[in-house]
């Protein structure tokens, strides 16, 4: 089936008004971290691979807030997607 079952994706929602923190909003191993990509990709929402970070946020319950010692990691991942929709305005 071609499935990779190493492989992990993980979902974080943020939205400034409704959050005070990113939360963990999907997370997945081998054909779910596969449909949560395509999920994305489908949607135009931009798709950022760290897979230590990865690993990390697939030990946190789904609907958990981003651990502060994490906040530097996501706040550049969060950059990321900013100047990602920027570029595609």
């Amino acid at each position: 089936m071609g499935e990779n079952i190493n492989k992990n994706a993980v979902a974080l929602r943020y939205d400034p008004v409704k959050d005070d923190v990113p939360l963990v909003v999907a997370k997945g191993r081998g054909y779910l971290a596969e449909r949560i990509q395509q999920v994305a990709q489908e949607n135009g929402v931009p798709v950022k691979e760290d897979k230590q970070l990865a690993e990390y946020l697939m030990s946190l319950d789904l609907y958990d807030e981003i651990p502060p010692e994490l906040y530097a990691v996501v706040a550049e991942i969060l950059a990321f997607i900013y100047s990602m929709d920027q570029k595609y305005e």
